[in-house]
């Protein structure tokens, strides 16, 4: 399995991002999906996360109402709309991929097996 990550970039507080993630080599229709991102000198944080069956989102409390979660089963892609971005969103944002799992164990990222490479989002004041 392999994850590309894509859509980071520079923005101004107030503005949007889309950040994409396509995944290769299987499809994770029976897979969690979520969302992480890691700021330098902090430890990685769950940003969010979509429950293999598709109904289930869960968000972290600083991007609850701010970013939104979704797929697109057809072309293997899950996507991170990102709106009303501040700089304490700066940061490296990762996407990650494992089957089904408990839903306690979904915002913890050791809990996923496959991660795909970075992609810097960086928003300025």
């Amino acid at each position: 399995v392999q994850l590309q990550a894509s859509g980071g970039g520079l923005v101004q507080a107030g503005g949007s991002l889309r950040l994409s993630c396509v995944a290769s080599g299987r499809t994770f229709r029976d897979w969690d999906m979520g969302w992480f991102r890691q700021a330098p000198g902090k430890e990685r944080e769950f940003v969010a996360c979509m429950r293999y069956s598709g109904g289930a989102t869960i968000y972290a409390n600083s991007v609850k109402g701010r970013f939104t979660i979704s797929r697109d089963i057809a072309k293997n892609t899950v996507y991170l709309q990102m709106n009303s971005l501040n700089p304490d969103d700066t940061a490296e944002y990762y996407c990650a991929t494992t089957p089904r799992m408990a839903y306690s164990a979904l915002a913890q990222p050791a809990s996923y097996k496959y991660w795909g490479q970075g992609t810097q989002v960086t928003v300025s004041s």
